[in-house]
Formats: structure tokens, sequence, C-alpha cells
């Protein structure tokens, strides 16, 4: 019984250790990925090009998705506004709820099981294919050529998805409200105009857009960077990144839900 104990314990230990160990690998590759984010602005076309990668090849899956939200957020409001009689406050409900919430969050999930693997993927396959290696013997800095372009790629594309993904979920919502139910159309905009804050709804939501883009790019590009040289270690990878991905936007989304909104 004493030996059964130890084992449980020891293994904990082991597991809390490892954990500790790879927090620490991930706050020391976050600094260098941040040390080297200005000077990856001098070679703009890579940047270009990994937007061009992750950001235009995400746009269908997006919008789709967007717009599928936005129908079913249009018949949920419906069904629950008209009960009291207030079915003409669809358009703000639908607006407040996809800028504040359901753009960033959505966005970013989406975003992880589709670029994060990707990028965790690629750059799995570098170590894999020791091109990183190759890299460094020939003085040039992995980092500074292959994560901090990504990384800047993830930031500007990740704000720009979410509010694709907000602006198709209004318009499906108003294919659903007012084409389809017959919801007034100048009290569906209207009451969207005046309920809706610039600096409260809107830049609140492009915050956690970005901030969920730089948790994401980091934690794929970091997965993909310290993923064994095994095609099982490459696909342990992806499978973390979008697990830890998705936990992490999920949770910083409930913390900046309480310092953005707390006040309200």
């Amino acid at each position: 019984m004493r030996g059964f104990l130890f084992g449980i314990i020891s293994g904990i230990g082991r597991y809390a250790i490892r954990q500790i160990r790879a927090i620490g690998q991930l706050t020391l590759f976050s600094l260098a990925v941040f040390r080297q984010l200005p000077a990856s602005f001098a070679r703009f076309f890579l940047i270009v090009q990994q937007v061009h990668f992750i950001g235009n090849y995400s746009l269908v899956i997006i919008s789709v998705s967007g717009l599928f939200v936005g129908f079913v957020l249009g018949l949920q409001g419906y069904y629950i506004l008209v009960r009291y009689g207030s079915e003409q406050a669809l358009g703000v409900l639908v607006a407040l709820a996809l800028m504040r919430e359901l753009g960033p969050v959505v966005t970013a999930l989406l975003f992880a099981g589709r670029a994060g693997t990707s990028l965790t993927a690629e750059i799995g396959l570098m170590r894999a294919g020791e091109q990183l290696a190759a890299m460094e013997m020939m003085g040039v800095d992995p980092v500074r050529r292959i994560m901090a372009p990504r990384f800047a790629g993830v930031m500007i594309s990740m704000p720009v998805l979410a509010m694709i993904f907000s602006t198709m979920g209004i318009l499906g919502a108003w294919v659903v409200g007012v084409g389809l139910i017959g919801t007034d159309n100048g009290a569906f905009w209207s009451q969207m105009q005046g309920g809706v804050d610039f600096y409260t709804d809107v830049l609140n939501g492009v915050v956690k857009s970005i901030v969920f883009g730089v948790a994401v790019g980091l934690i794929a590009l970091f997965q993909g960077y310290s993923a064994r040289p095994t095609p099982d270690g490459v696909s342990r990878a992806t499978t973390r990144t979008v697990v830890i991905s998705s936990l992490m936007v999920l949770g910083l989304d409930f913390i900046m839900t309480a310092f953005m909104f707390s006040g309200i």
C-alpha cells in the first residue's frame, strides 16, 4: 500500500515538474520571439506571405462559420425576445454577442484548429528534417527568420478574421430576422447603431482577438519548435496545439471579460 501511494505521489510530482519545465521553455521562447519581432518587419514581404498563408486560407471557414452562427443567433434571439415583445432589439443583441464574445472566441478556436495546427506541423517537419539545425549551423537564427514573421502574420490576421466573422454573423442574423421572419429592417439597424459603443464593444473585441492571436501563435510555434523529430512527435504536437490553445482562449476570455465589462 505504501509503495502504491509513493508511486502515485511520485507520478504527480514528475508530471508537475514536466509542466513547470514546459512553461519555462514557453516563456523563454516567447521572449525570444518578441525580441526578434521588430527585426522581422525589415523583411516585410515575409510577413505578407504569412498573412496570405495564415489568413487567406482561413477566410472561407471563418466566413461560412460566421454566417451560420448569425443564422442561429437570429433564430434563437428572435424566439427569446418575442416572448417579451422586444423583437425589435434583435439587431443589438446579435451585434453585442458577436463583437464582445462569439466573434473573437469562435474565430480563435477555428483559427487554432485550422492555421495553428498548420503552423505546428510546418515547424515540426522543419525540425524533423533538420532544416532548423542546418540554419543554426549556417549562423541564421531560426527564431528571427522563421518564427517571428509567422507570429507577426498571426497577430495581423486574427483581428481581421474576427471582424469578418462578426460581419458575416450580423448579415446572417439580418437575413433570418428581417428576410425570413419579418422583423422591421429599420429597427434592426437603428437599435444596433444606438446600442453598440465603439470603445466598449468594438474596440474591446479587437483587443480580445489580438490577445488570442498572441496566445495561439506562440503556442502553435512553440509546439512545432519543441516537437520530437518524428512523425508521431509532430502528430502529438499538433494535437497539443489545438487542446492547449482552446483552453487558453477560453481562460483568457473569462479574465478579459471580467476586467472589460465588470463595470457595465
